[in-house]
């Protein structure tokens, strides 16, 4: 004998076992035991949620020869007729291959004749959105004032294609999403009765990847199975068959993302491709573990909020921390858009790496939540790299230059240097204030060699000539260049608005015995309006 898959070897036979729809099921068994039936009937709702499975369960009911409790009995030969498709006054029509005026035309002449057997006779269109404007107004006049022995179930998943004139004429039933409790027992139920052993994270995982369909999450419990044949079903096999990511990587993912490491970020992705995940369940799952952070974040209960184990709910209320409800917004809009591209896009791992680097470049947008996320990264390199601050430490005073004893001798490597005769002229101390500045419009490798320089001047003499002293031996080649020296002058005037004299040199490759650090504190209290931060040690007395 064939294999009959899940879904359709556990189709629900009666109301009772009908699961995630009792408003529905109430309804129509109260109609039954009262004799209060329709004649015709709207079922509306998203794939998987039983609209077909109770329109058949309602027709055997109501053509039972003794129905309990409003469900059919299933032992009369109505109730096996109907299940086994043989019965002739329950006819299924799939609208989307039969739309036309001809096909309803045909409807109207049959309903004119009684059925042979039973007491109604059902008319199940499936997908009845699918039918054209014609075969809707010929339904019209039928679907108003039909005969007391005939009904009509009308299913759809999209109510909203369906005329007002036609929405008017029948009872309409909304099947609602199955929640991931329900759908987990009916699959422990069936695992159960299949003797498959499964673990319960395995499960939760299925029933949540049904995304609110029943016959969803059976088709792929049945996959898992299959695949795992005689085998313990674990979650990681779940993941394996699947193509879905753990929880973990998400974590590791979103790290990187906030820390603004895009390399790190696409090697992360590169892993997940080359273990053979598939890249739109990866941007669903995704989107969904923002969607938890952003619950987290926002929510006074988050564990009442969201369904998550207690290991993934630390680490998402650690993640909360780093991230601002703006940011997060940005996140989910940005992969909210790329999984509706990713759906029927040739390159979709282009499309998954722009976006991550979309995540990790908020300068790349210009909506307002990636603004908001840019003066974050700013606040944060600014809180990471202070600029010009003098600390005390130890008896030792830190300056951007160097390091002053109390005594006021400069410390450079374990040596010390005579504090200076005279105080550097002003020019020369808004120069190093703007040394950084200056050095930056500098080209090539004469920048590099700047930025490790140390600007200094004679302090025995205070003449204003700046002397710049390279640190590394190559700096011999500036030394000898005019052209250097001269770039280096004009783009001081063009900063400062001054001529300065300038020598170069080569730390320990001069006679000048006299040459001290320039000091900016004056410079950048009185030019930059920014008072020097002075740290003091806690230990000293």
């Amino acid at each position: 004998m064939s294999y009959t898959a899940l879904y359709r070897k556990f189709r629900p036979d009666n109301f009772d076992d009908v699961k995630g729809q009792d408003h529905i099921v109430t309804t129509l068994t109260n109609q039954i035991k009262h004799n209060r039936i329709g004649h015709a009937y709207l079922f509306c709702g998203t794939r998987g949620t039983g609209k077909t499975t109770v329109a058949k369960i309602l027709a055997k009911a109501v053509n039972c020869e003794h129905p309990v409790n409003g469900s059919p009995c299933n032992e009369c030969a109505m109730c096996k007729a109907i299940q086994a498709g043989t019965a002739m006054n329950v006819i299924e029509i799939d609208a989307a291959s039969n739309n036309g005026v001809d096909n309803i035309r045909e409807i109207r002449e049959e309903v004119s004749y009684r059925p042979t057997e039973g007491n109604y006779k059902v008319y199940i269109i499936d997908e009845v959105h699918m039918l054209s404007t014609g075969a809707f107004n010929a339904l019209l006049k039928t679907l108003e004032e039909p005969p007391s022995y005939v009904m009509f179930i009308l299913a759809t998943t999209e109510a909203h294609k369906i005329p007002i004139t036609i929405l008017s004429r029948c009872q309409r039933y909304d099947f609602h999403r199955i929640t991931i409790d329900t759908i987990a027992a009916r699959l422990d139920e069936l695992l159960k009765i299949e003797g498959v052993e499964a673990e319960e994270k395995a499960v939760r995982y299925v029933a949540k990847a049904g995304d609110g369909s029943m016959r969803d999450a059976l088709s792929l419990l049945d996959q898992c199975i299959a695949f795992y044949l005689g085998q313990t079903l674990t979650y990681d096999k779940v993941l394996d068959v699947l193509g879905a990511v753990d929880t973990e990587v998400f974590s590791k993912l979103l790290r990187k993302v906030i820390q603004g490491d895009v390399t790190s970020s696409i090697h992360i992705l590169e892993e997940l491709i080359v273990g053979g995940r598939e890249l739109s369940q990866f941007v669903g799952d995704f989107t969904w573990y923002l969607r938890n952070l952003l619950l987290v974040k926002t929510s006074e209960n988050p564990e009442e909020a969201i369904d998550v184990s207690s290991e993934n709910m630390k680490l998402l209320k650690e993640e909360s921390t780093m991230l601002e409800v703006e940011t997060l917004m940005r996140y989910i809009r940005i992969f909210s858009d790329l999984s509706n591209q990713i759906r029927y896009a040739t390159q979709k791992r282009v499309l998954v790496e722009i976006a991550l680097i979309k995540l990790c470049r908020p300068a790349m947008e210009t909506n307002l939540d990636s603004v908001l996320d840019r003066i974050r990264s700013l606040e944060q390199q600014m809180a990471e790299r202070p600029v010009q601050q003098v600390i005390v430490q130890n008896g030792a005073v830190s300056q951007p230059g160097g390091m002053t004893d109390a005594a006021g001798d400069s410390v450079l490597g374990g040596k010390k240097e005579a504090a200076p005769v005279k105080a550097a002229p002003e020019d020369l101390q808004k120069i190093v204030a703007g040394w950084r500045a200056i050095t930056g419009q500098t080209s090539g490798m004469f920048k590099q060699m700047l930025q490790k320089a140390v600007p200094k001047y004679n302090g025995e003499t205070g003449e204003p000539i700046l002397y710049v002293e390279f640190q590394d031996f190559l700096g011999q080649s500036y030394v000898d260049n005019p052209e250097a020296k001269q770039e280096l002058q004009e783009v001081i005037a063009r900063q400062t608005g001054k001529t300065v004299e300038i020598q170069m040199l080569v730390a320990n490759q001069h006679q000048h015995t006299n040459l001290s650090r320039i000091t900016v504190d004056q410079a950048i209290r009185e030019n930059i309006h920014m008072d020097v931060v002075m740290e003091e040690d806690p230990n000293e007395e």
